[in-house]
């Protein structure tokens, strides 16, 4: 393949940048004030009075960065987040005290070797009411007021509620667009209110973005403080390591990847080379590269990337924010998300279930976590009613390559987020992820294959009566279509073996001659002609 030859190639030698950028100034930021002591009473009356863009600056070297320093003052609220055990009692003070670790501490496991979770102080957070919350993020929408034009940084203080502004690393990810896919909807399944959350309409093309600018902020950081991270490395399959590596080439901080060798795009696999990653092609697969690079972070002092890293999902779960915004705050029946190493499922879980406990909104939505069934793990729990202890899979090839994972990370944090939200799980074909996804594109979009996994999920679903005609539906849609496009080509090239490709679109073969372009046109149209 291509992509062996490039990373074979020996004059292809990317070396990690400076490791120590220049120390830009400390400016602490606030936007509101709050005190999580028992004693303060709530700030009355809770009317939100978000922050208003600054006035122009009238010096010529004034950036939106300046802006935030000249106008912000210093940390006056007492919002905090740290670390806990994953699916430890907030209510338990002793739980909590027996294992609590600063956000800026490099740690990714309990003392059990159980995941950790980002647990925030809900009592600080919730002297401000839902509406407030409401108001405030809505404020902030369509801004460039440094760094809340993010959709992620506009949840500031309910991500990385500590962080000074000025270490922030963002692309102003975030606030993709949800699209009505009314005729999709119309056509192939009898669907009014069916949309696709587009997050793969990002800066690298995937929602890693959202993870990411949280992570690379947080060790920017870490660097500024002298702690001892010299890169950053992740695992990938292709979309973590374009988030990644751009991120981090933006902060001057190096980034290292293992990429299993010949099983991601060509389009994946240039995004890292291009923004200046060191990039090792391992003849192994997802997993194996996953316990390596577990591996050598423990060893040197690289931070670890991967979704194991429970904050990237802190910045994953702003997109659960953002379908609610955009629906001006109305609860969809249901969200559909693609399913690999499983942290985007509990990621929107946790987005949802925040809104609702701090009174945002009464409700959460059921969730769908959609797997391809050639890695399809999670699915074979959820069959065995979850009774039967997990059991790790080989997973096999799938077009859907970014979720081909038989050992996922985030499989605990998956069951909790589904259990508590009356969740499915669902599977796919390679065969019907195809056809979903040349469907959907027929149709105006241009999605990926992991969407396309997503809709057979809501296809089958749709099938059995269990989503309704009127049920408002969202489907996660992970990654921008054109990192996909040989997998496309193939497809309508009718190319693939044992697929029968029933909806491919082939170019035609004609002449260079009028008669013969006018024969093909007049066969396509009488094909087209409304039946009577």
């Amino acid at each position: 393949m291509a992509s062996t030859s490039l990373l074979q190639s020996p004059n292809l030698f990317l070396k990690p940048q400076n490791p120590n950028p220049p120390t830009k100034p400390h400016f602490p930021t606030t936007t509101i004030k709050c005190s999580s002591s028992s004693s303060s009473p709530p700030p009355q009356p809770l009317v939100p009075k978000p922050p208003s863009p600054p006035p122009p600056s009238h010096h010529p070297h004034h950036n939106i960065r300046d802006e935030a320093r000249r106008h912000n003052t210093t940390h006056n609220h007492h919002f905090s987040a740290h670390y806990v055990p994953f699916n430890a009692d907030p209510s338990s003070a002793a739980a909590a005290d027996s294992e609590s670790y600063s956000l800026d501490e490099i740690v990714y496991r309990s003392n059990s070797g159980g995941l950790l979770d980002v647990q925030h102080d809900m009592a600080a957070l919730k002297n401000y009411d839902g509406k407030y919350w409401r108001d405030l993020f809505d404020s902030r929408v369509g801004k460039t007021t440094w760094p809340y034009g993010s959709g992620v940084w506009s949840k500031k203080e309910w991500v990385l509620p500590e962080i000074d502004s000025d270490d922030i690393v963002s692309a102003f990810e975030g606030n993709s667009n949800l699209f009505w896919a009314e005729r999709y909807g119309k056509q192939f399944l009898g669907m009014n209110d069916l949309w696709v959350k587009h997050c793969g309409i990002s800066h690298t093309g995937s929602f890693k973005d959202l993870g990411m600018t949280v992570l690379v902020s947080q060790v920017n950081r870490l660097r500024k403080m002298n702690r001892p991270v010299v890169g950053v490395g992740c695992a990938s399959t292709g979309d973590t390591s374009a988030a990644l590596s751009a991120y981090c080439a933006a902060a001057g901080i190096p980034s290292i990847v293992f990429l299993p060798a010949n099983r991601i795009s060509l389009a994946q696999l240039v995004q890292p080379i291009a923004n200046g990653a060191f990039v090792l092609s391992i003849d192994t697969d997802f997993d194996g590269c996953m316990q390596l690079i577990r591996e050598v972070t423990s060893e040197l002092p690289i931070y670890l990337a991967n979704s194991l890293n429970s904050l990237r999902l802190e910045g994953q779960k702003t997109a659960a924010i953002e379908i609610l915004q955009q629906f001006d705050w109305e609860v969809p029946d249901w969200v559909i998300v693609p399913g690999g190493n499983l942290g985007n499922i509990y990621a929107f879980y946790k987005g949802f279930h925040m809104c609702k406990e701090l009174g945002l909104v009464d409700r959460i939505p059921r969730l769908v976590c959609a797997q391809a069934a050639n890695a399809n793990p999670l699915y074979l729990h959820y069959k065995s009613g979850w009774d039967q202890e997990f059991k790790p899979v080989k997973a096999n090839t799938t077009f859907a390559s970014a979720i081909q994972i038989g050992d996922p990370v985030s499989i605990d944090r998956a069951v909790y987020a589904l259990k508590n939200s009356n969740g499915i799980v669902e599977e796919a074909t390679e065969e019907e992820l195809m056809d979903a996804m040349a469907q959907a594109d027929s149709t105006g979009m241009f999605i990926c294959p992991h969407t396309g996994v997503a809709l057979t999920a809501l296809i089958k679903l749709r099938n059995k009566g269990i989503i309704g005609v009127n049920d408002r539906t969202v489907v996660v849609s992970t990654a921008h279509g054109l990192k996909f496009t040989q997998s496309k080509i193939e497809y309508h090239s009718n190319d693939i073996k044992d697929l029968a490709c029933r909806f491919a679109n082939p170019p035609v073969q004609v002449r260079a001659d009028f008669g013969s372009v006018m024969d093909v046109l007049k066969t396509y149209l009488l094909s087209k002609a409304p039946k009577t």
